[in-house]
């Protein structure tokens, strides 16, 4: 039997050993916390995230938890309309719904998945060889260890150590320009707040603000701001409603109903140098240590999915490691490379701090047909898995 270390237990890392397991591997996952836990609020899944999800064994368990999304929009910072969409449309087009629900609930659901996994907790990878596949690790109880498998995953996030070991010449991430707050109005306090199933992004001078409605009543917010990183870290939820408080409704309802503990906040950054290849030898890098994008597409975890599906796909077609990172090479680097960019132009555009700038903006949105905005996400959405790829029986 095939042996693979995945190095991360975020998104990326379980759906990884969910593909891998499938394609009849055996995996251990190593994770530096002390616990397998999300950090994070909200999250989306567009149609392609979904199919990789269906890929992967857990669709069900996405649908069960997660609340379809109806409507989408983007609006000004007064409330008005600048673009809406029904998502209904995008179900008929693309064959799926996009879904929406907590980080918690996604993580819990792909733990849930794996059946045979060796879930290691408290293990910090430090190194690897890529020509024989050991890591070396430390433990927080003190201590080192090493492990060797056919196949090391390194889903180590943004500030991949790993990434770091095989391209040691890697200028790193790029500052995107803003920072985002994030927040969850638990279902009591979002009481009387209307939103329906409806998504949207309002837009003003060097800020934004999202609202995603989830199952069960609660409502998953981010806010962005221009700023210089590692700045506004004192900001309190107080400090952020305040920025807000002459935006539209449900706005400062929604950030007076927030929870102060529940406030989290992030300077955003992406992989816009592109890597060479996503592998050395017996290494591959998976999700946010390859490629990772700002959230302005909404494409950071599902592109991680794709990756899982996509080598759990070819672990199973393949029999040779060789084999398996250099077609997942070819298969993911060029979209998901074109994907970071496209993400990171976006959101340069969509801060706009100048006021003419922002208004042309407005006004070229406001202009923009349905028909226009389904063909520019046409290419993303319509990822599906290889037919060529064997269909993996659940273990």
């Amino acid at each position: 039997m095939n042996t693979a270390i995945v190095v991360g237990g975020g998104i990326g890392g379980l759906s990884a050993a969910i593909g891998l397991e499938r394609a009849g591997w055996q995996v251990t996952v190593l994770e530096r916390a002390e616990e397998f836990r999300p950090v994070g609020a909200g999250l989306t899944f567009a149609p392609n995230g979904v199919r990789a999800l269906d890929w992967l064994g857990v669709g069900e368990q996405l649908r069960a938890h997660g609340m379809a999304q109806g409507a989408a929009g983007i609006r000004a910072a007064s409330g008005r309309w600048l673009l809406r969409e029904d998502l209904g449309e995008i179900r008929r087009r693309f064959g799926v719904s996009g879904y929406m629900l907590h980080r918690a609930d996604v993580h819990a659901m792909l733990i849930g998945a794996l059946r045979h996994a060796d879930l290691r907790t408290g293990q910090q990878v430090t190194d690897v060889d890529p020509d024989t596949g050991t890591v070396e690790f430390q433990l927080t109880t003190g201590g080192t260890g090493t492990a060797t498998a056919d196949l090391v995953v390194a889903a180590d996030g943004l500030h991949s150590p790993l990434r770091t070991r095989l391209f040691p010449g890697y200028p790193g991430p790029t500052y995107a320009g803003y920072l985002v707050w994030r927040g969850v109005v638990p279902s009591e306090a979002a009481a009387g707040i209307e939103l329906g199933s409806a998504v949207s992004e309002s837009w003003g001078r060097g800020q934004r603000f999202g609202i995603v409605p989830l199952l069960g009543g609660q409502v998953y917010w981010f806010a962005t701001l221009s700023a210089l990183p590692g700045s506004h870290t004192e900001d309190d939820i107080e400090a952020v409603a305040r920025r807000f408080r002459n935006w539209h409704d449900p706005i400062p309802r929604l950030l007076a109903a927030t929870p102060p503990e529940a406030l989290l906040r992030h300077d955003i950054y992406s992989l816009e140098t592109p890597l060479p290849r996503y592998f050395t030898g017996r290494v591959l890098l998976l999700g946010d240590a390859a490629h990772a994008v700002t959230p302005d597409l909404g494409q950071g975890a599902v592109q991680a999915l794709e990756d899982a599906a996509t080598l759990g796909g070819l672990a199973a077609q393949h029999g040779d490691v060789s084999s398996i990172v250099d077609a997942y090479d070819r298969a993911r680097r060029a979209r998901t490379q074109r994907l970071v960019r496209v993400s990171a132009s976006t959101g340069r555009m969509t801060q706009w701090r100048h006021p003419v700038a922002a208004a042309i903006r407005d006004t070229l949105t406001w202009l923009t047909p349905s028909s226009v905005y389904l063909r520019t996400v046409g290419e993303t959405f319509s990822w599906t898995p290889d037919p060529a790829w064997p269909v993996p029986e659940a273990r």
